[in-house]
């Protein structure tokens, strides 16, 4: 619209120039010097039809690129926005693109789709939802231990062809992507993001948006916060060569010259080396990050698991003793746990919903016990949840450890901040984001939801009387569902007051969508890591501490955490609590 107005204006001024000397036709050389004027306005008029051919060319572009993912991700919907690349570009178009694309269409699109825009733009997301997106990708980085490349090429763990050939980042989004790890003081992952924008810029990208300057600019910074005088000398020259006028490149070349060569003056002992040596390996890690999130980001990887049972479902179908499982080897779990693991036929001293059909019930741990049943509610019951759940689900919130609110779970790199319980001081540190939005549903509200509430019931003998109503939690990018305790614990002795049923003694999950990668229930003390799979229910006895029971023993046992979610369709996860209350 700018390069219109600009054309125009120049049209004009020559006219006004030829208006105000209209005798030139008196002098052939008045006359020679408007073919000069005609030369300048045909220039002047063919910048003007290169720019509106440029500018249909680009809005075709946009359209024919549009209608090829429109096609693509109609095929899976779910499957295609559950590769977080393809979540995030989504997002990054609606707040970002297409308003670009409007501000470009406006001087010749007809005024109903502008409005129609207009109108649609009020539902598009905003900065901080391209924000959340771009941080959780970064979270999936850390806790997967992805590098760019990986993520940049759209190759994750559990892509398929189709989600992979739609994911690849350019260069404007690897640069976006350093630009919020920058704006939240995040130099760790600003470096990453910026080197490989950089990188893929050398590879002969193209981009209208980003240089090398600016890049160069962000790396030289990041690496210098990050301690590295060195290298943001040498990314501060390569700017330099690129732009020699570069103002604060300039006077950022005279400070780390002036750094380093006092460094060199100071003699560096044995001790500052291993100093040293301990900063760069602790890159990106901030001070609040805590020894046992460690543990949980390896677990998340499939690293260091003790409980590695895994059931073939075809021996359920021909049980003949209860010893049919059937145990993947791990040597962190001993025979005598695994001989204590069984799955079963079971129907609750022969209840009389389940004598001539029995459940199919798996032992998955022993302390705390966590038993898994298989078949138990219906697709068609479950899509009837989903369809309940859908139109109620919000921002997911948390409880504040001190005050006892809820509150709204802020989205963070998980690498900075998690919830964690601190071995150290035996402290939980809050948690600062949960990637979900939940929906609650009542017994009264639709017969599907009674009739799990109901077949629970029968399952376990506990009074579903003293249950909070059905929880359905939907799973965002890199969903998860952050560390946390079901129960309250000693020192939160009026967590669920309000409710008046007593503490949490048990939990059942429900699995409504498969994971394609990611997305176990983590317990960091024990090291297990249970795995997701549509249509089990996941029963979790929590055992709240009490008088007689060491709450260190009990809490960091039952401490329950789900896996960052790396490829799924969006996860809808039902949990439903039971409080010790009128319990026999």
């Amino acid at each position: 619209m700018a390069k219109l107005h600009h054309c125009c204006m120049i049209l004009l001024l020559l006219f006004t120039s030829v208006s105000a000397h209209s005798d030139f036709f008196t002098s052939i050389g008045h006359m020679t010097d408007l073919l000069f004027v005609e030369r300048d306005l045909v220039s002047s008029l063919k910048d003007y039809i290169r720019a509106e051919e440029d500018k249909l060319q680009r809005i075709k572009r946009w359209a024919d690129r549009l209608d090829a993912l429109s096609t693509a991700s109609s095929q899976d919907p779910e499957g295609f926005l559950g590769h977080p690349v393809n979540a995030f570009k989504l997002i990054k178009r609606l707040n970002t693109e297409w308003v670009e694309l409007e501000s470009l269409a406006l001087t010749d699109v007809s005024d109903a789709f502008v409005s129609n825009l207009t109108i649609q733009r009020q539902h598009f997301p905003n900065d901080d939802d391209q924000t959340g997106a771009a941080k959780a990708l970064m979270r999936l980085q850390d806790t997967y231990e992805l590098d760019t490349e990986t993520i940049s090429s759209g190759r994750l763990p559990g892509s398929t062809s189709l989600a992979t050939a739609s994911s690849v980042m350019t260069v404007e989004d690897c640069y976006d992507l350093g630009k919020v790890a920058y704006s939240d003081a995040d130099y760790y992952h600003t470096e990453l993001w910026m080197a490989q924008a950089l990188k893929q810029l050398e590879q002969g990208e193209e981009s209208s948006v980003v240089d090398a300057v600016a890049i160069l600019d962000y790396l030289s910074y990041s690496v210098y916060q990050q301690g590295e005088l060195e290298r943001a000398l040498e990314f501060t020259k390569k700017l330099l060569e690129l732009d020699p006028s570069h103002q604060r490149a300039n006077g950022n070349l005279k400070y780390f010259e002036y750094q380093l060569s006092k460094q060199k003056k100071l003699e560096v002992g044995e001790n500052d080396k291993e100093e040293q040596r301990m900063q760069k390996e602790n890159r990106g890690r901030r001070d609040d990050y805590l020894p046992e999130r460690k543990q949980y980001e390896k677990l998340c990887r499939g690293e260091g698991i003790r409980m590695v049972s895994r059931l073939k479902l075809n021996t359920l179908l021909r049980v003949d003793s209860e010893d049919s499982c059937h145990f993947l080897p791990s040597s962190r779990q001993t025979p005598r746990r695994q001989s204590r693991l069984f799955c079963r036929y079971y129907d609750n001293d022969r209840h009389p919903r389940f004598v001539i059909g029995p459940l199919k019930q798996e032992d998955e741990w022993d302390s705390p016990y966590i038993v898994r049943y298989h078949d138990i509610v219906s697709d068609r019951d479950m899509e009837k949840v989903k369809e309940l759940a859908k139109p109620r689900l919000r921002r997911a919130t948390i409880s504040n450890p001190t005050t006892g609110a809820l509150e709204t779970a802020q989205y963070r790199i998980s690498k900075r901040r998690a919830t964690v319980h601190d071995p150290q001081t035996g402290t939980l540190t809050t948690a600062h984001y949960r990637v979900s939005k939940s929906a609650w549903l009542g017994a009264y509200e639709h017969p599907v939801v009674d009739k799990i509430n109901r077949k629970i019931q029968d399952i376990t003998g506990l009074d579903v009387g003293t249950a909070e109503d059905l929880q359905v939690a939907n799973y965002g990018v890199g969903g998860q569902y952050e560390p946390h305790f079901d129960f309250g614990r000693k020192d939160e002795p009026d967590a669920f007051e309000e409710l008046g049923t007593g503490n949490r003694i048990a939990t059942w999950l429900l699995y409504m969508s498969d994971v394609q990668a990611g997305g176990a229930t983590v317990f960091t003390d024990i090291g297990a890591a249970v795995q997701p799979k549509k249509g089990i229910i996941r029963q979790v006895v929590s055992f709240p501490a009490t008088s007689e029971t060491s709450e260190q023993q009990v809490d960091r046992r039952a401490d329950g955490r789900v896996d960052v979610v790396l490829r799924s369709s969006p996860e809808r996860v039902h949990l439903h609590q039971v409080h010790s209350r009128e319990q026999t």
